[in-house]
């Protein structure tokens, strides 16, 4: 019998409650072993309680859980760094092997708690900690073991993604769609995090880490929310045969460099990703030898996240019944360069305010044509008497080059504002 220390009761936690119990048969089946509950750390009891958990297995003192000999392995969804971090330590100090489904603690303390399931020889699984329910952090390490991953682009965030659904159906507004999402429980409070992209940044680092095998944390991402995303933009994306993504981005050049970004940008509408709608996820990737391939599914949720961690669970259960662990261990064991945003290339979408007069566009494209920036097309709306906005689609150009362009034009008489710059992504396969 293999047993299991919950840390956590909440969302997730729940749902890794209900599976162990309703396919408890089935999983037993397929370990090899009955997987049962011995003790839930929780505050609130009366959370799990309602789960049917005895009250004699709830407890608000970790100590009984890493101390508990019987307890083979700790499942810590408490989330955030602490409490969180001390707890993984202690319980792999203590010999037991660790599932998590913390993106912020793999992000941020990674390698630290990586080495220390090293030197205590105990697993650390952390599938659910990327996508939810979406299988991706397990076929990196163990299917796609034999590729060379060139690419990994995600809608790693559904709240983002809802927003961005929502204002791309119906015109509405970014605020509007907020507060909507918010009523409908799909977005916090505070949705900073969501709609600020670093929900999505913490596990594009995580997958970089994997895909490239060299250590990216969370302050190697760049990052940009969609809080400057208007109707507007996305009208014109429609109109140019695009639509307006979060995508969380990581690839490799032909040196070994690697970039991570998280930003809003401009998909082709034929891309695998750009009919991946309202709060779902998917993940896009590129190996040399799979070719192309899509991971798609609900993200988040009691559910597909305990699903996560059940799965975690009962591979290390399989573990232990073989008497073999550290099988798959952390896989960083490069170290990349991670390339700056401005050492980056892409095509832009340019919208601005410009004055309605003849030689302003000869103007502006005389200070892009300076800066090395070339331009593929335009399109001109007229706005009032004396005003004019001019779309512009870039080719392929430096960003550091884009962005001295427009400190320029942003000091020009003729130009009243930039109102917004969005990067493509995608066109690769459009081109090729």
């Amino acid at each position: 019998m293999i047993k299991v220390g919950l840390l956590g009761c909440g969302t997730v936690g729940s749902g890794v409650v209900k599976l162990l119990g309703q396919n408890a048969n089935t999983i037993a089946n397929r370990t090899g072993d009955e997987i049962v509950l011995k003790r839930v750390l929780e505050r609130n009891a009366d959370k799990c309680l309602q789960l049917g958990v005895d009250a004699s297995m709830i407890t608000g003192d970790i100590n009984d859980i890493v101390n508990d000999k019987d307890i083979d392995i700790v499942v810590e969804l408490i989330g955030g760094i602490e409490p969180a971090f001390s707890f993984i330590i202690q319980a792999m100090k203590s010999g037991k092997h660790v599932v998590t489904a913390n993106k912020d603690l793999i992000a941020v303390k990674g390698a630290e708690l990586f080495a220390t399931a090293r030197e205590n020889n105990v697993d650390f699984y952390f599938e659910a900690s990327v996508a939810g329910g979406i299988p991706i952090i397990y076929p990196l390490k163990q299917s796609l073991a034999g590729n060379e991953i060139k690419e990994v682009i995600g809608i790693l965030n559904g709240t983002t993604n809802y927003i961005l659904t929502k204002m791309t159906k119906d015109g509405q507004d970014f605020d509007s769609v907020l507060a909507e999402a918010q009523k409908l429980g799909y977005a916090e409070a505070d949705p900073t995090s969501d709609v600020g992209g670093f929900d999505a940044a913490r596990k594009i680092a995580i997958l970089a880490s994997i895909a490239f095998n060299s250590r990216v944390t969370l302050d190697d991402v760049y990052v940009e929310g969609i809080t400057s995303i208007t109707s507007q933009d996305i009208k014109y994306a429609d109109e140019l045969g695009y639509v307006i993504k979060l995508l969380a981005i990581t690839k490799q050049d032909e040196k070994g460099q690697i970039q991570a970004r998280v930003h809003p940008a401009f998909l082709p509408a034929n891309h695998p990703l750009a009919g991946v709608n309202d709060v779902f996820n998917a993940v896009f990737v590129v190996g040399d030898a799979v070719g192309e391939i899509m991971h798609y599914g609900r993200g988040a949720g009691m559910m597909p996240t305990g699903s996560a961690v059940v799965g975690d669970i009962i591979e290390i259960s399989r573990n232990i019944l073989h008497n073999i662990s550290i099988r798959v261990g952390c896989t960083c064991y490069e170290n990349k360069k991670i390339l700056d945003i401005n050492e980056l290339s892409a095509k832009f979408y340019i919208r601005m305010t410009v004055k309605d007069r003849p030689g302003v566009l000869a103007g502006i494209a005389g200070v892009f044509g300076n800066n090395n920036v070339s331009i593929a097309s335009v399109l001109q709306k007229t706005t009032e008497s004396d005003r004019a906005e001019l779309i512009l689609i870039t080719h392929k150009v430096q960003e550091k080059d884009l962005k001295d362009s427009l400190t320029v034009l942003k000091g020009m008489s003729i130009v009243g504002k930039i109102d917004n710059v969005i990067r493509l992504e995608g066109t690769d396969r459009e081109d090729n």
